[in-house]
């Protein structure tokens, strides 16, 4: 979640304004209280947490993440490094948030292949008519011993639709697909009937893990990683993630 940086100046101001006296004490409550009174248009707040560092608390939203301190006077929204480690722990915290359990995936909905042993797998989620998500199929093409599960998603507009509905009721989808993303060979005309209704379900899914472009990645352990990735990246997540998962 994006807020505009002057509404969060003048959110800190107001929270400066209006601070409680030094001698109050650090409350779930309490930061509740002082943030829905003082910022009336700020998100519910889901969750509050205490964070590494002293004072610091993590407001969650969703899976947005910011921080305050223990009277809620202060609004902080950015990054948290921890400068012994060089961890990101901000990006740690959301990547955790927005994980995506890969055995709940409705694997089923998804176009299929593999390569070598296919021991390894990702599921993606990719419009027809996206050329980054071209560019992550070709990548693709250099992994060795992996299971790729495409999640038709045609968000784009255009002839996504249509174009991710002639591919799924192909006599072949998978050929149809790769066809269509390696060689631009367009997917043969649908005629007659056929059950689409994976598209409807995929496009559901992405709404409910709140997928908003593509490609989108899914790992093994959950991770979610939001675009393209090189081979390098990719080789690198995967062994992550076959040791966590």
């Amino acid at each position: 979640m994006a807020f505009p940086q002057y509404r969060f100046r003048h959110w800190a101001l107001a929270l400066c304004a209006a601070a409680l006296t030094q001698g109050a004490f650090a409350d779930d409550a309490a930061i509740r209280k002082n943030i829905a009174e003082r910022l009336p248009d700020f998100p519910k707040i889901d969750e509050i947490s205490k964070t590494p560092v002293p004072g610091l608390y993590e407001i969650r939203i969703g899976t947005d993440v910011f921080y305050t301190d223990e009277l809620g006077n202060h609004l902080i929204e950015g990054q948290l490094i921890d400068t012994k480690t060089r961890q990101n722990l901000t990006e740690a915290r959301v990547a955790k948030l927005t994980a995506i359990d890969f055995s709940s995936l409705p694997l089923q909905d998804a176009i299929v292949w593999k390569q070598g042993t296919g021991a390894r797998k990702i599921a993606v989620f990719a419009d027809p008519n996206c050329g980054y998500c071209k560019k992550f199929e070709r990548e693709l093409q250099q992994v060795k011993d992996v299971t790729v599960y495409t999640f038709l998603f045609p968000i784009l507009g255009g002839d996504s639709p249509d174009k991710a509905r002639n591919i799924w009721c192909a006599k072949d989808s998978t050929k149809a697909w790769r066809d269509w993303m390696l060689d631009g060979a367009a997917p043969p005309r649908l005629m007659g009937q056929c059950d689409a209704s994976a598209l409807r379900r995929n496009v559901l899914l992405g709404q409910k893990h709140k997928v908003n472009g593509t490609p989108a990645l899914v790992f093994e352990d959950g991770r979610r990683v939001p675009g393209a990735m090189s081979v390098e990246q990719i080789e690198k997540q995967l062994l992550v993630s076959r040791k966590a998962s």
